[in-house]
C-alpha cells in the first residue's frame, strides 16, 4: 500500500532519475508523521488549555521529582528554548497558578520555580492523556518492531546531534 511519501518519490525519480532521492522516503515520512503527531498531541490536550510550551515546562518539572522544582536556567537548557521564551512560559504559568517562583534557600540571588498542587494536579492528567495518543499512535506497531523503531531513532539522534 503506497502512501504521499512514495507518490512525492515517484515523481521525483521520472523527474531527475540522476537524483537520489532516497533519503526523501525517510525523512518525508518522519517529517510527517511528526505532523500528524503534533495535531493529535494538539487535540488530546486541548481540555487542558495549555499555551505554547506550557506543557513541556509542567512535564519539565514533573519529572524533576519531589518537590518539583528547577530553576528557570535548568528549564530552558533542558528544553532547547531562550531564556526570554522561558520568562514568558513562566509568567503566564504563574498567572495561572501552575507553578510559583520561590527563593533558592542555598541563594539568596536565584530563584526556583515549584510547581503548585494544582500544575501538579494539572500535568498528571495531562500526561495520562497524552501518552495514550502516543501509545494509540503506536499500536500499529507490536512490541518488537516499537523496540526496533526505537534503537534506529535513537541511533540517527545520536548521529545528527554529534554532527551538529
Amino acid at each position: 500500500m503506497n502512501d504521499h511519501v512514495d507518490f512525492v518519490t515517484e515523481q521525483w525519480a521520472s523527474a531527475m532519475p540522476e537524483l537520489d532521492a532516497s533519503s526523501m522516503a525517510i525523512f518525508g515520512r518522519m517529517l510527517r508523521i511528526m505532523k500528524q503527531l503534533a495535531k493529535a498531541r494538539a487535540e488530546a490536550l486541548a481540555p487542558f488549555h495549555f499555551r505554547d510550551g506550557e506543557f513541556d515546562v509542567l512535564a519539565t518539572l514533573r519529572r524533576a521529582g519531589a518537590p518539583y522544582r528547577l530553576t528557570p536556567t535548568q528549564l530552558y537548557k533542558s528544553l532547547l528554548v531562550t531564556s526570554g521564551a522561558m520568562t514568558n512560559r513562566l509568567n503566564r504559568l504563574a498567572e495561572v497558578g501552575s507553578i510559583e517562583r520561590i527563593a533558592d534557600p542555598n541563594d539568596k540571588r536565584s530563584m526556583l520555580v515549584t510547581l503548585t498542587e494544582a500544575g501538579r494536579e494539572k500535568i498528571e492528567q495531562a500526561l495520562q492523556v497524552h501518552t495514550q495518543t502516543q501509545n494509540d499512535l503506536l499500536a500499529t506497531l507490536d512490541g518488537e518492531q516499537q523496540q526496533q523503531l526505537q534503537t534506529l531513532l535513537s541511533q540517527l539522534l545520536r548521529a545528527t546531534e554529534v554532527s551538529r
